[in-house]
């Protein structure tokens, strides 16, 4: 395919996932800035306000980082999953698979999607913590890296669910079973050296962690972990993990079988 041919298949799957997600938006962004006041108001105002600072700062804006991400991870994760089972499920999944369109593009276009609901979730936590906490941005480079890299990561994420899965059950085990216990495990609502040394080690195999160390360095300039090896991590587990969806892609691991 030419370059400009690649540009409009691209932008078609693009398309489609944006307008998928934000049609029903009632459905997909409103609950979770719903959540997110809930948790600004039960564990920021009402617990928070009985809680030392840490680090300097107060609980409320403490936890902002960590909640405005964890949107971020499971809206990226859920559109991508949700949407590539459905095509496999609906069948139009073939489709683009005996087209000209390359493998690449079509993890691309779905992961990319998968990143505009996360972003746009995002943004709308961002807006609901505003009431709550006055805003803070130490390092604007950092938070956008660490946002953009952490939504493609967790598209990346569900585009291998969704190849996996063999039924509508299977699509929310791994959300369920695993990435709701890693992100609440990675320090949304507290600082690791607050655990005893033996915990402090355990977390450091969450990669949820360096994320949300990472955006809390990027946003408050505070962190419980080196910022360049949680950078290095991220990015690292962003290129194994879309060469990974390239190669099951290529297989037809989940489609031919």
């Amino acid at each position: 395919m030419k370059l400009s041919q690649q540009y409009v298949a691209f932008s078609t799957i693009l398309t489609k996932e944006f307008l998928r997600f934000i049609r029903i938006w009632i459905q997909t962004v409103l609950p979770a800035a719903i959540t997110t006041g809930l948790y600004f108001i039960i564990f920021g105002n009402l617990i928070g306000s009985q809680l030392s600072d840490i680090g300097g700062l107060t609980y409320m804006e403490y936890i902002v980082p960590g909640i405005i991400l964890m949107a971020i991870i499971n809206n990226s994760y859920a559109n991508v999953v949700s949407s590539f089972y459905g095509a496999k499920f609906q069948r139009h999944v073939e489709e683009m698979l005996i087209s000209p369109m390359p493998n690449y593009l079509i993890v691309l276009g779905y992961a990319v999607g998968g990143m505009a609901r996360g972003l746009v979730v995002g943004l709308a936590v961002a807006a609901v913590s505003l009431i709550f906490a006055e805003p803070q941005l130490h390092h604007l480079l950092v938070t956008l890296y660490v946002v953009l890299m952490t939504s493609l990561l967790f598209a990346l994420g569900g585009f291998v669910n969704a190849v996996y899965a063999k039924s509508f059950d299977d699509i929310s085990i791994i959300p369920t079973f695993v990435l709701t216990p890693l992100t609440y495990l990675g320090g949304i609502f507290y600082s690791i050296d607050m655990l005893p040394q033996f915990w402090q080690n355990a977390s450091l195999i969450n990669p949820i962690l360096y994320m949300i160390n990472a955006m809390r360095y990027g946003m408050l300039g505070v962190s419980d972990i080196e910022i360049s090896v949680a950078l290095l991590i991220i990015t690292g587990f962003v290129v194994a993990l879309y060469l990974f969806c390239l190669y099951l892609l290529n297989k037809g691991v989940g489609i031919r079988t």
